[in-house]
């Protein structure tokens, strides 16, 4: 893709505006919050203090809607403390410029870095060098810088206490992301009555483990109906590809396919009425024809061998499922504890965010990159904009910050939208301040209503939201008895200039992402390796088999495909093209890898017991992928030949030994070497294709 398409794609997508799922109750008490402490201030008498205190309400109210699994409590506060802090060093330093200067780099710098953790916390860290730079007063003291600082921090505990007094649909991002992953497994079970190898996208499964991370207390007041259901869906999941699957479940046609659709159709049918259910809180209302498919049919089973095995497990998970709809029961362990995956808090939280962001602080990190990238910018735009005459020249560095992405399209499609949102947004509020000529209340009022449609529309694009900043900007200064025009003019001005610093700020200091694909893909290939040789492992030695080797294994899989997934999709957007990589070469690649990923959850479906004798066979095997894969993930990097020579032979031996009874580990052996030659198919040394 060259430039002049990327940047089109970017502009396309900054413009658009997308139907995103309204809140407008949390919107309405988050404008209260703003409202609350405008309103409180002017009391006071003061309108540049109004001014000055309402941003810590708007960010704190803002970063509650943000996708992350701490309460939003948690959150409100966090950012009330940042933003005091950022505000309290802004001010101390403010007077001096090189002084401030100095400190804004070094703020930035682990602003951006902030990224390392996860994007609630570079979102968080944004809006603590937003407020650094939104300096409307200026006290001269210590005493005042701190007074400003607390009042900046009560807007956030203002929207915090709101949150506790008037909650607005407790657990609901948790019984969404349960919900969703419910729902992802019942659309799955329907595609395979069409396509016995459909592809599973394991995104929704992935963000509900996510949500149900609990600490010791969310834990103890979590609603029985989140608990277990998303252990079934789990368990569920691969039952059904193996029982869709041609080579190890039913037979393509006849009545063991019918029978099999039938009961696919029903599994779907059970699981939507429970993510329904879940979503909404309410009780759960199964389908009666759903109920009967999954009783085993008058005549006798239908189906026969690993199919039969695959179905009657089916119907005992599905059964277990109904089951909990009755009325489900939290799991307490032996010593009388609540069940669930424990979520770090205090020093388990610090220390794994300083592992994070330790593993980043290296120059060829993309987060290390777009850290140096932000506080250079920041720094040029605020000197900038201070020399320029027009005022308020934290405009300027304020768009970078509020812009700026660790990859390329976000950036420069954050950047048109700014942009045009804020010509939108200040055009629209000057005309209504040059037509009414509010007063400070009347402005007020205004400017509520602006943040209060910013929360409303915040999921709806970038665009839009940033409309409703400006806006909310223009009635903010309206407060104090600026100018219209003055902030007009000024506001669009320096929204351009920031917005054009960040995009050359890429362009010339870029972080691509197109050059680390191939080191992507080698770590999705070891990973899906490990996954794939952990279930063999278990055929091959079952008495040994670890409790947890497969599951972790399989987790560990899926962060891999997900990382892959997220590189590719921001290369594909980038003006930049990989020397030997094609996208039609890396898409192949992917597929491929999904195919032995694929084929790992087949296998794992039909786990033998310990019981059950050891095979030489699977034993030999997994060794020969085992020693292959090393060579394998290096040549991917080093865009060399894929040798699975050892595989192959492996299994030839494998398929003489077994004669004409192949058990489902040798059918799952053959389908796993074809992905291998898939793989190795799509990815030709480099410079061939």
């Amino acid at each position: 893709m060259g430039w002049a398409r990327a940047l089109r794609e970017a502009a396309q997508t900054g413009l658009g505006i997308e139907r995103g799922r309204l809140e407008p109750l949390v919107a309405l008490r988050c404008a209260c919050g703003v409202a609350l402490v405008i309103g409180f201030t002017l009391w006071l008498g003061s309108p540049q203090l109004a001014v000055a205190s309402a941003f810590g309400a708007f960010a704190s109210g803002a970063v509650t809607f943000q996708r992350s699994w701490r309460p939003r409590p948690a959150l409100a506060l966090a950012v009330a403390a940042g933003l005091g802090i950022s505000t309290f060093l802004g001010y101390l330093a403010g007077a001096h410029t090189a002084v401030f200067v100095a400190m804004l780099a070094v703020w930035t710098l682990l602003t951006g870095m902030a990224w390392a953790i996860g994007p609630v916390s570079g979102l968080v860290a944004t809006q603590m060098v937003a407020v650094m730079l939104v300096t409307v007063t200026l006290p001269t003291s210590v005493r005042g810088a701190l007074d400003h600082a607390a009042l900046i921090a009560l807007g956030g505990v203002v929207q915090a206490a709101l949150i506790v007094l008037f909650p607005v649909r407790p657990w609901g991002r948790q019984r969404d992301a349960l919900a969703d992953a419910l729902a992802a497994v019942a659309d799955y079970a329907r595609r395979l009555r069409h396509d016995p190898q459909a592809p599973f996208d394991p995104q929704p499964l992935m963000e509900a483990r996510r949500a149900a991370a609990l600490t010791p207390r969310q834990a103890r007041t979590r609603p029985s109906q989140l608990a277990g259901f998303r252990g079934l869906a789990e368990r569920i999941r691969p039952l059904l590809a193996s029982l869709a699957d041609p080579v190890v479940g039913a037979p393509p046609f006849g009545p063991q396919r019918d029978r099999v659709r039938d009961l696919l159709a029903a599994t779907g049918a059970v699981l939507d009425a429970v993510a329904h259910a879940v979503r909404r809180g309410e009780t759960v209302r199964l389908p009666p024809q759903a109920m009967a498919a999954l009783e085993m049919p008058a005549g006798g089973p239908m189906l026969d061998g690993a199919a039969r095995r695959a179905a009657l497990r089916l119907m005992a998970l599905v059964g277990e499922v109904v089951e909990a709809t009755q009325g489900p029961v939290e799991a307490v362990g032996a010593d009388g504890r609540y069940r669930h995956l424990p979520r770090p808090t205090g020093p388990g939280t610090v220390t794994a965010a300083l592992n994070r962001l330790l593993h980043q602080a290296r120059p060829s990190s993309p987060i290390f990159r777009h850290a140096v990238r932000l506080s250079a910018v920041t720094c040029c735009g605020y000197v900038l904009g201070a020399a320029l005459p027009w005022g308020h020249g934290y405009w300027a560095p304020l768009t970078s910050v509020m812009v700026m992405r660790p990859d390329f399209a976000r950036t420069y499609s954050r950047g048109v939208g700014r942009f045009a949102g804020t010509v939108i947004g200040v055009l629209v509020s000057g005309l209504i301040m040059a037509l009414a000529h509010p007063g400070p209340h009347p402005s007020a009022v205004l400017a509520v209503a602006c943040a209060g449609a910013f929360y409303l529309l915040i999921r709806t694009g970038f665009v839009v939201t940033s409309a409703c900043v400006s806006g909310y900007v223009v009635f903010l200064l309206g407060i104090a008895g600026e100018g219209w025009s003055q902030t007009v003019l000024a506001r669009v001005a320096l929204t351009l200039l920031g917005g054009l610093l960040a995009m050359a700020a890429y362009a010339l200091f870029p972080a691509w992402e197109t050059p680390l694909l191939r080191d992507r893909l080698a770590e999705r290939l070891a990973a899906t390796g490990r996954f794939t040789t952990a279930v063999l492992d278990a055929y091959a030695r079952p008495a040994e088999r670890r409790p947890r080797q497969v599951r972790e294994a399989q987790l560990t899989s899926r962060a891999a495909r997900a990382t892959w997934e997220d590189s590719l999709s921001r290369a594909e957007r980038e003006p930049v093209p990989h020397p030997d990589l094609t996208r039609e070469s890396a898409h192949e690649a992917g597929s491929a890898v999904d195919a032995m990923a694929r084929v790992a959850v087949l296998l794992a479906a039909h786990l033998p017991a310990r019981d059950v004798p050891p095979d030489p066979g699977a034993e030999e095997f997994t060794e020969a992928l085992r020693e292959c894969l090393p060579a394998a993930t290096r040549a991917v990097r080093l865009s060399e030949p894929l040798d699975w020579a050892a595989v192959e032979a492996a299994l030839e031996r494998w398929q003489r030994e077994a004669g004409e009874e192949p058990g489902v580990a040798l059918r799952g052996a053959e389908l796993l070497t074809e992905a291998l030659s898939d793989v190795a198919a799509a990815l030709p040394p480099g410079g061939e294709r």
